[in-house]
């Protein structure tokens, strides 16, 4: 019996639903809920709190946080081109070369805007 295939797709979907609803539903059925004063305390490096948050985060430790993630990951291209060089030809070194003055022109920009200063 000829099958589609979308319907292999959603098959897959289906049970990989399946799956995940399972692991999330499965160990609340099954688990003993004894809640002690012990438990329901925060953990810190084994250390007992010994105050609440004194402030708030100031928005620029997020700010700095999420240029790294970006410019990080935007770098970890550099490996995979590095290794295809010699197959992707001149087509791919241009590429690069774009990619690199487009990554570069956004950390120009952030850099004068002052977004990874710490003052």
């Amino acid at each position: 019996m000829p099958t589609s295939p979308w319907s292999i797709i959603a098959v897959y979907f289906v049970v990989a639903l399946a799956v995940a609803g399972a692991i999330a539903v499965v160990p609340g059925i099954f688990t003993r809920k004894r809640p002690t004063k012990q438990k329901l305390e925060p953990y810190e490096c084994g250390v007992p709190p010994t105050s609440g948050l004194e402030g708030r985060f100031p928005v620029r430790f997020y700010l700095v946080a999420m240029l790294f993630v970006i410019f990080d990951v935007e770098t970890a291209a550099f490996y995979p081109w590095a290794v295809q060089l010699k197959a992707l030809g001149m087509f791919g070194f241009l590429e690069m070369v774009t990619f690199i003055v487009v990554l570069g022109v956004g950390y120009a920009y952030v850099w004068k805007k002052g977004g990874l200063s710490w003052r």
